[in-house]
């Protein structure tokens, strides 16, 4: 029997971190029409170890920005054929990955895509919404936001001080 949590209210776009691959913070669209979740991803690389496929690839947490590129290796849990919302199919990687969302940290299956033309560098899907969200699509970051100059980096404005 699968554990029972409570239900956490989550907005539109929230605030997320990955702990295995040390992202801080990188905005993301909550997607209940979007099965798996999916994160823009750059030099991705394929490798062996141990006789299993792995993967290397590397993340721009901000948007619109190159700055604090984040390099990250793990095992190949699949590769999808996935349709995108435009009707577009291509395969991707999939890899496992801890994401913490308002509060609470969740595995999630996330496709390694180009998400470089889209609002959000990740999107969360509905498996892993279904882990104990519930999304309110009138409200936004209801975990709560990093500082006014993480949030205006992450919009690619320079900042002076924290």
């Amino acid at each position: 029997m699968a554990a029972v949590h409570p239900t956490i209210v989550a907005g539109w776009r929230e605030w997320v971190s990955l702990p295995e691959p040390g992202v801080e913070w990188i905005k993301a669209k909550l997607d209940t029409g979007a099965r798996s979740s999916s994160i823009h991803a750059f030099d991705v690389e394929e490798l062996e170890r141990d006789g299993q496929p792995w993967v290397r690839f590397s993340i721009h947490p901000w948007q619109r920005s190159q700055e604090d590129a984040v390099h990250h290796e793990c095992p190949v849990h699949d590769r999808r054929l996935v349709r995108s919302s435009s009707g577009h199919s291509e395969e991707r990687y999939v890899v496992l990955l801890d994401v913490s969302l308002v509060g609470r940290t969740v595995r999630a299956e996330v496709t390694l895509s180009s998400r470089d033309e889209m609002g959000f560098r990740m999107l969360v899907g509905r498996e892993a919404l279904r882990q104990g969200f519930l999304v309110d699509a009138h409200r936004s970051y209801l975990g709560g936001r990093p500082l006014r100059a993480v949030r205006r980096r992450n919009r690619g404005v320079a900042t002076k001080s924290a």
